[in-house]
């Protein structure tokens, strides 16, 4: 109900000037008449804007039937004015805002666990390695009973959230129940720094490298610098023959990193022009050549959660004829919003400008097209089973060959190799852009005759 003050004031106002002033019946007021005789309503000046706000924040303070702050009034009337305006402006409060930016630096305060709402309980996702959470024994499919003796039931997933953050060195207690177990198991946790990582890696073939973005923080370009410099280490003289670059389910984040992470991969031309109402907002962002550039083949995987930042890397790299786009068509968020700060610490996010890719394509509402539409098919379990059929040197136990040339692989990287097959196994969107990937040299060779 809070969140929406703002409409109640309104309907307060019209409601007791109803009651206070009856008109006989064929009568009209003589501000009615003027509206009518006008046609539509004419624009206030900002003076009689915040003069009939006033009035309105005057008879709700002083009639409503609870005793509500004006801090509170205000903050309502504020986010009612913004949400007015599009699905992406919003009012932070000081709370809201600093955790947002938390959120987009890269790191937090907590126990470094991502977590869900399944059938009404707070269960884990996955602790992040080497965290608090990790290194306590917290497991994936645990499931959250208690926090510092409060019951999880009647908490929403943020409620859960705040509550688990806190400052660094500080306890948080829990009580959790592991899957399968009988008895909960209670947990005291120190909070420490939680880097947020936004970009995973996994070699899928000799050569070939699948580099997933799972979102665009302050640090996700030089995630994907130091995750390219591991992938050239360990591919040594034949090099990085292909890259699938995974953007699917990447809501977005930071426009600075959608136009680094794109400046990677192209060595010149424009990544992305950005357009509002005046000419401030206007700007042409272009790549340059650099060091760390990487020239090997690629192939962009999207889907419809695929948007905003991902749709610039997306959209820039599919324009520049620089990677086949393979996936599904992304979600169509091509507005940019700014993220104003306010004097008392909150914030405000306002929608400024569009962005258009380098043909001047405005994906706002439309989304990008995969070159190569796939959609994914969630795989059966007979699926599963078949599509890679084991080899004796995958069962366990197995007799070695004493008479092989060189070293038997270790059980770390058999371990990897397997994990690698069932993810492609499980999906065919990737299967298929390792195919293509492969194919690209050929392809461009072809068409270059």
């Amino acid at each position: 109900m809070r969140h929406r003050l703002a409409g109640v004031c309104l309907l307060l106002l019209i409601l007791c000037c109803g009651c206070s002033m009856p008109v006989p019946a064929g009568a009209q007021p003589a501000a009615t008449k003027q509206a009518q005789n006008e046609g539509k309503q004419q624009p206030l000046s900002k003076f009689d804007a915040l003069r009939r706000f006033g009035q309105v924040l005057d008879i709700v303070e002083r009639s409503y039937v609870n005793d509500i702050g004006q801090a509170e009034l205000v903050d309502g009337a504020i986010k009612g004015m913004l949400q007015g305006l599009d699905p992406h402006s919003s009012f932070m409060s000081a709370d809201e805002y600093k955790e947002m930016q938390e959120t987009t630096s890269g790191e937090f305060f907590g126990i470094g666990v991502e977590i869900a709402m399944e059938n009404g309980q707070v269960t884990v996702v996955a602790p992040i390695e080497d965290t608090p959470a990790f290194n306590a024994g917290m497991k994936t499919g645990d499931i959250i009973l208690t926090i510092n003796g409060q019951s999880t039931q009647e908490m929403t997933l943020q409620d859960v959230v705040s509550r688990i953050r806190g400052p660094k060195g500080t306890k948080v207690e829990l009580s959790i129940l592991h899957t399968n177990g009988r008895e909960p198991v209670s947990l005291s946790i120190v909070r420490g720094a939680i880097p947020i990582v936004s970009v995973k890696s996994k070699k899928l073939e000799d050569g070939y490298y699948w580099i997933r973005v799972t979102r665009f923080s302050e640090k996700t370009t030089d995630e994907l610098i130091e995750a390219f410099a591991k992938a050239k280490k360990e591919a040594g003289k034949t090099g990085i023959k292909g890259i699938v670059l995974d953007l699917r389910n990447n809501p977005g984040g930071l426009l600075s990193q959608a136009v680094s992470v794109s400046d990677l991969f192209l060595q010149k031309g424009t990544i992305v022009s950005i357009k509002g109402r005046s000419n401030v907002t206007e700007r042409v962002y272009t790549a340059q050549a650099q060091p760390t550039d990487v020239e090997a083949p690629m192939v962009v995987l999207i889907n419809a959660g695929s948007a905003s930042a991902s749709e610039i890397v997306a959209g820039a790299l599919k324009d520049q004829h620089r990677a086949a786009i393979v996936g599904e068509r992304s979600f169509g968020k091509g507005s940019v919003q700014n993220i104003i700060p306010l004097a008392d610490g909150s914030g405000l996010k306002l929608t400024v400008a569009l962005y258009y890719t380098p043909d001047n394509r405005s994906i706002q509402a439309e989304g990008v097209s995969p070159d190569i539409e796939i959609p994914f098919e969630m795989p059966s379990d007979k699926d599963k089973e078949n599509r890679f059929l084991l080899r004796e040197a995958d069962l366990n136990r197995h007799l070695e060959n004493s008479n092989a040339e060189g070293d038997a692989p270790n059980a770390e990287k058999k371990s990897e190799d397997k994990q690698t097959k069932e993810q492609l196994a499980k999906d065919n969107q990737l299967r298929l852009a390792l195919q293509i990937v492969k194919g690209l040299p050929s392809m461009q060779a072809i068409k270059n005759k």
